[in-house]
């Protein structure tokens, strides 16, 4: 009787890169996380503020800041997520690349029309912002001040 040898496999997880960040985060807004007690802000992207509103193609205003912090919430769901630092700012808060699974979040935020690409600071997303806006996704269903001048006016 013939006999194949057996293969076994073993599949280990990697080792998450230093300065990884991993964990199942609190959601604070549409690119804003916190992950054990760190805040972590999704680089190249800028989403509304909370407290920000837009106008549908009816003109009729809506709070497009929490729909994207919803927007957010989903996409991240009970999973954990593994998040990448690029950089810190002044504050000691993380800019960082997340992912869910093999899924860019920062890219999903833009492409699903929750969040645009961070003028001046980066254009990694411009395409996935173009698509969102030629196909009327989230805040582009109507008219929105970019965030970081909705910020500026704020007291």
């Amino acid at each position: 009787m013939f006999r194949m040898p057996l293969l076994i496999l073993i599949v280990t997880a990697l080792p998450a890169a230093a300065g990884d960040l991993i964990g199942k985060p609190s959601v604070v807004d549409g690119d804003t996380m916190e992950i054990a007690g760190q805040t972590v802000h999704l680089a190249g992207i800028d989403a509304p503020e909370a407290a920000q509103t837009c106008r549908d193609a009816d003109d009729v205003t809506w709070s497009c800041g929490l729909e994207a912090t919803f927007a957010l919430a989903t996409i991240i769901g009970a999973q954990q997520i593994t998040c990448t630092s690029e950089s810190s700012n002044d504050q000691g808060e993380q800019i960082a690349v997340c992912f869910t699974g093999p899924h860019r979040i920062n890219a999903m935020m833009i492409t699903r029309g929750w969040a645009v690409a961070d003028r001046p600071n980066a254009s990694d997303y411009l395409s996935e912002e173009e698509d969102a806006r030629v196909h009327k996704r989230g805040l582009w269903r109507g008219s929105f001040e970019p965030p970081w001048q909705w910020r500026e006016k704020q007291p």
